[in-house]
C-alpha cells in the first residue's frame, strides 16, 4: 500500500550514513552501563507486546545491537514523552528513544545522534471515517477535533499544516500520551490523529479494520537517540549506526518490523 511504499523509500535516507564511519572500527565500552529511556508508545518502533507484555520493537532491537557492538550494558527506564527530554538533558538518563524527531530548538537541550530512520506524518483516522479524506478538507470541517500530544511533532503538523496556525485551536484536544490520543479516536472523542508513518501502520494493523491512514504524507523527519549535552556515548553511538547500516542490519531490522511482524498476531 501506499504507507507502505513511503516508508520503505524513507529509509533509502540512511545512505546518507557518511561511509567512512562505516568501515571504522567500532568503540569498545568496557561494559559499562548505559540508562536507556523510552515511551513504548510507538509500535513497532517500541511498545509492549499485548502476548507476553514485554517491551520489544525495531529501537529495542537496534539499540541492543548496538549494546552488544560496543559492548556496553544497557538497563531500560521508562518515563512519559513531555518528561524526556528534559529528564535526558538533566542527566537522568543515558540515551532517550522514542521515535524523536531531531529539530534545531531540541537541539539546544539534547545532542542528537545520527538519524537512523526517516518518517512523514499521517493522519489515523476510524475505519468508517468518510466526512473528510485529506488535510485540506478536515480543515473545512469545522466540527472535526484533533488528538494531540502538546509539543511534539504531530501537535504542531496539526497547528501549522492542518489547521490555521493558532496553537491555542479549541479543535486540537490535547492527551498526556500518544496511546491516549488513540483511544480518543476509537471512543469518537476526537476525528483525527496525526502520527509518524512508523506509529501510525502499527496501529492500523492491530486495529482489525477499525482504524485506517489517509491522505498524502505531512512532512518529513528524521529519527534519533538523544543524549545529555556533550555525552562522550554520541560518538560510539554514531559509528555502531553507521555499521548497522553498512551490513544490513537495519534493512533486517526494517523488514522485521514494518513488513513480517504483524500486531497481535
Amino acid at each position: 500500500m501506499l504507507f507502505r511504499r513511503t516508508v520503505l523509500a524513507s529509509f533509502a535516507a540512511l545512505a546518507l550514513l557518511p561511509l567512512a564511519a562505516m568501515a571504522a572500527e567500532l568503540p569498545d565500552l568496557g561494559g559499562k552501563s548505559v540508562v536507556v529511556v523510552t515511551e513504548n508508545a510507538y509500535p513497532p518502533l517500541q511498545f509492549v507486546d499485548p502476548k507476553s507484555g514485554k517491551p520489544i520493537g525495531w529501537e529495542y532491537d537496534a539499540m541492543n545491537e548496538i549494546a552488544k557492538r560496543l559492548n556496553f550494558k544497557v538497563e531500560y527506564q521508562n518515563t512519559s514523552w513531555d518528561a524526556m527530554i528534559q529528564a535526558v538533558s538533566d542527566g537522568q538518563y543515558n540515551i532517550g528513544m522514542t521515535g524523536i524527531t531531531i529539530k534545531e530548538d531540541r537541539k539546544q537541550k539534547v545532542d542528537f545522534s545520527d538519524p537512523y530512520m526517516r518518517s512523514q506524518q499521517f493522519m489515523l483516522v476510524r475505519g468508517d471515517e468518510k466526512r473528510f479524506t485529506e488535510a485540506k478538507s478536515f480543515g473545512a470541517f469545522k466540527d472535526g477535533l484533533v488528538g494531540a500530544q502538546p509539543g511534539t511533532t504531530p501537535f504542531y503538523t496539526a497547528v501549522y499544516e492542518v489547521l490555521d496556525g493558532n496553537e491555542q485551536n479549541p479543535r486540537i484536544k490535547l492527551f498526556e500520551t500518544f496511546g491516549a490520543t488513540v483511544q480518543a479516536l476509537k471512543a469518537g472523542d476526537v476525528d483525527v490523529v496525526l502520527t509518524d508513518g512508523t506509529a501510525g501502520k502499527g496501529y492500523v494493523d492491530a486495529s482489525g479494520g477499525a482504524l485506517k491512514l489517509i491522505g498524502e504524507p505531512l512532512g518529513t523527519e528524521d529519527f534519533g537517540f538523544i543524549f545529555p549535552k556533550g555525552s562522550d556515548l554520541v560518538a560510539p553511538v554514531n559509528a555502531a549506526i553507521a555499521a548497522l547500516k553498512a551490513d544490513g542490519t537495519l534493512d533486517t531490522l526494517n523488514k522485521k518490523w514494518f513488513l513480517d511482524y504483524k500486531m497481535g498476531e
